[in-house]
């Protein structure tokens, strides 16, 4: 049913104007469109802006469930410690990876249940683990972003044993291939693309995820010669195409992330849309830069998708150090930056992982990143992304501390939405009880801020989830605001507490 609703969704919505503008609406509406009628009286409230993400890995249980042996019962358990360790850290938003080998870790009809979870794929685990991660994490403040491989069918072996249901391999065998150790599809079929699109459509309509991600992992690695789709190429020649080889990959990869970003324009444009790409676009750039280059081997341009308006972010995988010739995360980062539109967010992605592996991966090199994103003269980079989240999880030593201590000792949400610019937030109607402040529920309100007075402005005190509906304040005066979907500000409230 999906498939046949995709054309008229693309046909509908030219991706490129809907997610690089959004124009104010008269009267003022807020994030879920409704109108603010009259407007209290507010305060100018702000604060620094930053995405403070963490990545979540399924595949293999590299992160999440620990073991596909667990019961339901204790996978959720888990989901609720590692998202509280999320929250004592800092983090506002975590990466969940929801569709690692073209199956689901959560409630599909089009792809079957992940083997992660059970051990088995298709299996169903007595719950939904995506609804689990949404309600637990809006509860604590903390978006989810939904992570799909787009083309990844199995990982770990080149053969098709084992998969079941509606898995794609077996739905377009034709177009499934062994190739470096996993079974990949072929982007340069439209029925496999079509899947991915269906597949997010999907979730945006049946979940409240925040985001939609995907990786690296268009055309995989380079690891077993060149990938077998000749057949698919020469098909594309027969009809007329008249692109070289490495051109048409490209251009099948851009259909890719055009056509998913239109199906979140027109489903839910307030739903953040970004690709981590390989960390270097190319070799040489910047001058100095070496490595390998994913737009001929990857077939990725991610430079194209964020001028073209596609996307709301990219996350490149900065996984180097800032000492490291070559690939000096410093050079890289600023480089970055200095490439997006301002309709691109830059939050690079930092290898947590690596953390005590040599003697230059120390505390201090992660906090001389940090520092880098928060150069004001880099004006498209707001944050970070973190892989991964076991060192959390195992508790490594000072982690949960110097997060918590250091890196983000004060609150912070992410940067707003793009395709949201130029819409208002209502703001908040407040009631007093002594010392607590109450609201009532609005649609599409997703926190509120916490502003303390400070001289002549205001200092952010703290980002309470919306659903509380209300906090208790010691004495003084505050300015409260609502947060819509989007991450959209409203206007501060201004209330003494006695």
């Amino acid at each position: 049913m999906l498939a046949l609703a995709l054309p008229a969704l693309l046909a509908a919505c030219d991706a490129t104007a809907v997610r690089r503008t959004a124009s104010a609406s008269t009267p003022p509406k807020d994030t879920a469109g409704n109108d603010t009628g009259s407007v209290p009286d507010t305060v100018a409230v702000s604060h620094t802006r930053e995405m403070r993400g963490l990545y979540v890995a399924t595949v293999y249980n590299i992160d999440w469930p620990s073991r596909n042996t667990l019961s339901a019962d204790e996978q959720q358990a888990e989901i609720v410690t590692l998202l509280d360790l999320a929250h004592t850290a800092g983090m506002n938003a975590v990466f969940v990876q929801v569709r690692p080998e073209g199956d689901a870790l959560y409630r599909s009809d089009l792809e079957p249940w992940s083997d992660c979870l059970t051990g088995t794929q298709g299996q169903d685990p007595g719950y939904d683990p995506l609804a689990v991660w949404v309600q637990e994490a809006h509860t604590r403040g903390i978006e989810v972003h939904a992570w799909l491989n787009p083309y990844r069918a199995k990982a770990g072996s080149e053969s098709t044993s084992g998969l079941t249901g509606g898995h794609m391999a077996l739905a377009f065998p034709e177009y499934a291939y062994g190739y470096g150790g996993d079974v990949w599809m072929d982007p340069g079929a439209a029925v496999v693309r079509a899947r991915v699109v269906d597949v997010v459509a999907d979730l945006l309509t049946r979940y409240d995820v925040d985001g939609i991600n995907f990786d690296d992992y268009f055309y995989p690695y380079p690891e077993g010669g060149d990938f077998p789709d000749s057949a698919t190429y020469a098909a594309y020649v027969g009809s007329g195409g008249t692109l070289a080889l490495a051109d048409w990959r490209r251009q099948n990869t851009s259909d890719l992330v055009r056509d998913v970003s239109a199906v979140i324009a027109a489903t839910n444009p307030a739903v953040r849309f970004g690709v981590a790409p390989f960390g270097i676009w190319r070799p040489g750039y910047p001058e100095g830069i070496s490595g390998m280059d994913p737009y001929e081997s990857l077939y990725a341009d991610p430079l194209h998708w964020a001028q073209q308006g596609w996307l709301d972010y990219l996350a490149p995988q900065l996984y180097w150090e800032t000492t490291n010739s070559g690939q000096e995360y410093g050079l890289l980062a600023p480089w970055w930056d200095a490439q997006l539109p301002d309709t691109t967010w830059n939050f690079p992605a930092n290898a947590l992982y690596q953390l005590g592996s040599s003697s230059t991966w120390t505390f201090e090199e992660f906090a001389a990143q940090i520092a880098i994103s928060r150069d004001p003269t880099l004006t498209r980079t707001r944050g970070n992304v973190w892989y991964n989240a076991s060192p959390f999880i195992e508790g490594w030593s000072g982690v949960l501390e110097t997060f918590a201590g250091t890196y983000y000792p004060s609150p912070a949400l992410p940067p707003p939405v793009h395709a949201l610019a130029g819409q208002e937030e209502a703001p908040l109607t407040l009631s007093q009880e002594g010392t607590t402040l109450r609201w009532a529920a609005a649609e599409g309100r997703r926190a509120v801020t916490v502003y303390a007075a400070s001289g002549e402005g205001w200092v952010l005190s703290q980002i309470v989830p919306a659903s509380t509906g209300g906090v208790t304040l010691t004495p003084g005066r505050w300015a409260l605001a609502s947060v819509g979907t989007g991450d959209v500000e409203s206007g501060g409230v201004e209330a003494e507490v006695r």
